[in-house]
């Protein structure tokens, strides 16, 4: 099978389409034929090894680990193990190998009781692929912060994978949602359903005198202290996305603790995780028309590189697409 694969850390190119073996599922596993999957930010920071001791963790040299990225896919299960019971041959499916990565790749095995499901019904199969990191992502944090109804929520990043879907969540369990985001992303973030949008290229949204029971940092751009002036005191400040290189994040790390300690606000950070039912209420809400994902950019297979250099760039909407296509062998 086709695979991307980088055996080094650095730019764009040194991600390269590689023919691997293809996966035989084990007993409790099912084989996907995968369709599409994205390139998320922990794709091209694994790749960068951004911050640096990502080293410490997939290689410290070169990827050992970790040589096939992709933590989101859609696709068609092949076949599937012999104790395998909720899927069969042929049905299409949505999901996410977790940080085991492995979706940039045309075949990959996924357990049964996994992060896996029967694609919306009301989504097309490609773009199934693109719900599964910015989903997950923003209901663990939302829930972290316990989000709810008539709550004021400021989401920075409105417009990113994550942002999208916060935006969304947020106003799903009731809280009214101000949305920052840049002027192109203005009508987008509109149509998610936020109440208000604050343009950052026009505004500074702590300068506004407006105060928020909760802030979600979605990109890690929105600056603690900028943050503190527009949160109640003790509020919930949520960062998702985190700022480039490992000074900035260990300092960010410091900081975020003395803050919850001093009480000015409860910094929640970390990584995000699947609970039993996560991946179920998105599917439900899609296909209730209640959520819905944002697509950027396609690209085909054997542009995979291209696609991590646009979404490393900082300023797309949404999600980066991935069209795999099935290799002539």
């Amino acid at each position: 099978m086709k695979a991307a694969v980088y055996r080094r850390y650095g730019p764009p190119e040194v991600v390269q389409l590689e023919d691997l073996p293809k996966p035989v599922p084990k007993d409790d596993e099912v084989l996907v034929r995968v369709r599409a999957t994205t390139v998320a930010a922990a794709d091209w920071r694994l790749r960068r090894a951004a911050p640096a001791f990502i080293r410490l963790m997939n290689g410290w040299w070169r990827p050992t680990r970790t040589v096939v990225l992709g933590i989101e896919f859609s696709g068609t299960i092949e076949s599937v193990g012999r104790e395998v019971t909720r899927f069969r041959a042929g049905d299409e499916v949505f999901g996410s190998p977790g940080f085991r990565f492995g979706a940039h790749a045309e075949y990959l095995c996924m357990p049964e009781n996994g992060q896996l499901a029967g694609k919306p019904a009301n989504m097309p199969l490609d773009e199934a692929a693109a719900v599964m990191f910015g989903g997950i992502s923003a209901l663990h944090f939302l829930r972290e912060a316990h989000v709810g109804a008539d709550q004021r929520v400021l989401v920075y990043g409105a417009s990113g994978s994550v942002g999208v879907f916060a935006v969304q969540l947020a106003k799903h369990l009731g809280a009214r949602v101000t949305a920052v985001c840049s002027t192109a992303n203005v009508e987008l973030v509109k149509s998610l359903g936020a109440d208000e949008v604050v343009d950052y290229t026009k505004e500074d949204f702590s300068s506004a005198g407006r105060v928020y029971d909760v802030v979600f940092d979605t990109v890690g751009h929105s600056g603690l202290r900028r943050s503190l002036r527009a949160l109640k005191r003790g509020g919930p400040y949520i960062q998702c996305g985190a700022a480039k290189g490992a000074l900035p994040i260990l300092g960010g790390m410091i900081l975020g603790a003395l803050t919850s300690w001093t009480g000015a606000a409860k910094v929640i950070g970390g990584v995000a995780r699947s609970t039993p039912g996560s991946q179920a209420l998105l599917k439900e809400l899609i296909e209730a028309g209640k959520l819905r994902t944002v697509i950027d950019r396609r690209y085909p297979f054997d542009q995979i590189a291209e696609a991590h250099r646009h979404a490393e760039a900082g300023h797309k909407k949404g999600h980066v697409l991935v069209l795999v296509e099935r290799a002539t062998s």
